[in-house]
């Protein structure tokens, strides 16, 4: 089967979109597929190289945004014809590009949504000009003033924004969802096609040896972004609960690159500048070594689609609390991951009885474990051929 991937993120930004498109494209290579990726490239770039787009970065941000075009430009190498299905996992540039060449070509396109963009709409002012600009691509013939409605916070927006996702969602033969939450949330999208729920798999990664976690306290590890979609005031609230009753506690944010500025000022202003250790991003293998080092790993995100740091920490042994109830589900199953509300006080109480409660401890490593090994990759990649299967016997969009 020959298979055309496009999305948005660039390889190797460490982020959850960039690792599960690049994941999934190995996993489909190495079983015989041939599969093409389209992403963002340098801006000096040969059009189409290697399946890369020019690019620009955005400033203060790792983000790169790649250069629009009038039509869809990859008509050449590497998509020399149309492939059997366009998977589409974002819908920036080379998202909608994946869109447009899917109605060109008559071919079915699948999607996976692995960005709540009602949620993040509220935290990134680039969003509400991105969708303006996906519903001109659609040809959704919006007026002027409902364009307009997507410069009013709250539920106008949010009406305009779930319109477009309802136009996004009609041109799919599949939808993928990476978690039960992020299906349960297509429901401001219908009528949907067929949704299938397909998670991301992780993969064994080889530990680097790491030293500088090996001084007294508890570790309470967080992993990713900081930026405020992220909640990372909750997650400082919290740890200014657990010092109560954990004096020794330390707190390692480890992926910090945005904002560091004033999260420095507000980690002053809560006195833990010296429980407090913010690390940027590291390689794969280095995380690893954390999620070993630390005691518990603190999820503060309500926005997330999946999150992989959740499975990847429980795949080394690493506990997890998620002040997120939606992501309690694991992808293998069994009993359902600790989660809080997102409440300072109750984030702190889930972190304090992981730390203290040594039998609640063992219980969730053991299925944290379970879990990872009930799904690997070979499964992912199996349900994931299934869903192609099923959308080239979709009905295509008029």
């Amino acid at each position: 089967m020959r298979i055309a991937h496009f999305c948005d993120s660039h390889e190797g930004r460490p982020d959850g979109v960039s690792r599960s498109a690049a994941l999934t494209v190995s996993l489909l290579r190495a079983a015989g597929h041939e599969v093409d990726l389209v992403h963002p490239g340098p801006l000096l770039t040969r059009s189409a190289e290697a399946g890369r787009v020019r690019s620009i970065p955005v400033p203060r941000r790792q983000v790169r945004v790649a250069l629009p075009s009038p039509r869809p430009p990859l008509t050449g190498p590497p998509l020399t014809g149309p492939p059997d299905v366009i998977h589409a996992h974002t819908v920036g540039p080379i998202g909608m590009t994946g869109f447009r060449l899917a109605e060109r070509w008559r071919v079915p396109l699948v999607m996976t949504w692995h960005t709540d963009l009602l949620a993040y709409a509220d935290h990134f002012p680039e969003i509400p000009t991105g969708a303006a600009w996906c519903a001109r691509q659609l040809r959704l013939g919006w007026s002027a003033a409902e364009f307009l409605e997507l410069t009013r916070p709250g539920a106008v927006r949010r009406h305009r924004l779930a319109a477009l996702g309802q136009a996004m969602f009609a041109r799919l033969a599949v939808a993928i969802a990476p978690s039960p939450k992020t299906a349960a949330g297509f429901a401001d999208f219908a009528p949907l096609p067929p949704v299938c729920v397909l998670p991301t798999p992780v993969l064994p990664v080889v530990t680097v040896p790491l030293a500088r976690l090996k001084r007294p306290g508890a570790v309470v590890l967080s992993v990713g972004r900081a930026s405020a979609e992220k909640n990372p005031e909750l997650l400082l609230q919290a740890f200014t609960h657990l010092r109560r009753t954990v004096p020794d506690a330390r707190l390692v944010m480890l992926g910090v690159r945005q904002a560091r500025a004033a999260l420095c000022r507000r980690i002053a202003e809560l006195d833990l500048a010296a429980s407090v250790e913010m690390l940027p991003p590291v390689p794969p293998g280095e995380v690893t070594a954390y999620y070993r080092a630390a005691d518990v790993l603190a999820f503060s995100s309500t926005t997330d689609t999946q999150s992989l740091v959740l499975a990847e920490a429980e795949a080394t042994g690493l506990p997890v609390v998620a002040a997120d109830p939606q992501l309690a589900e694991r992808p293998g199953g069994g009993p359902p991951r600790p989660t809080c509300p997102p409440e300072p006080a109750a984030f702190a109480a889930a972190l304090h009885r992981m730390l203290t409660d040594a039998t609640l401890r063992a219980e969730v490593i053991d299925a944290g474990l379970a879990a990872t090994a009930a799904y690997p990759p070979e499964l992912f990649l199996s349900r994931l051929v299934e869903v192609y299967a099923r959308s080239r016997t979709a009905e295509l969009p008029a």
